[in-house]
């Protein structure tokens, strides 16, 4: 399941993309458009920063922007970012494998297949969707729920 600071960090990461001025955002706006807890997006924009996937100005005119192009940035790599592999069960994860505790034999494991099957659509689905598109389907509109999206496999 998807966190609050994944989701959050996707309202804000599609905002910023929205803005093709160039400008820098100010956490308090961006806050106040997305309808979003600043203290708790001050620290999702940084964790997002500590990753390469922002950059900040200090002083006037500040404020955070994308740090690389918006076609250059899946909503896979930020979900993973913020939460994590995207796998609902360690023994399909590609990034963070481990065998389940309880399985005794993974070769003939029932729900193994199922669920790389669930963790392959979900990676193609959000590696396959930038920023770019994802501020097209909104027709680049900001200050939407996230909820609005329709990500369809």
């Amino acid at each position: 399941m998807l966190t609050q600071k994944a989701k959050y960090a996707l309202k804000a990461m599609i905002h910023l993309a929205a803005c093709h001025d160039g400008k820098p955002v100010l956490i308090a706006d961006l806050a106040e458009v997305e309808r979003l807890p600043k203290k708790f997006l001050e620290r999702i924009l940084l964790d997002l920063k500590t990753h390469g996937l922002l950059v900040s100005r200090k002083g006037k005119g500040g404020g955070y922007m994308l740090a690389r192009p918006a076609n250059q940035i899946s909503l896979g790599e930020i979900i993973r970012r913020m939460d994590g592999p995207l796998a609902p069960v360690p023994c399909v994860s590609k990034m963070a494998y481990r065998k389940c505790p309880d399985c005794r034999d993974e070769r003939t494991c029932v729900v193994k297949p199922i669920m790389k099957e669930v963790r392959d659509s979900i990676a193609y689905v959000l590696d396959g969707t930038t920023l770019a598109d994802a501020v097209h389907r909104t027709g680049g509109a900001t200050g939407r729920n996230f909820e609005s999206f329709n990500f369809q496999i």
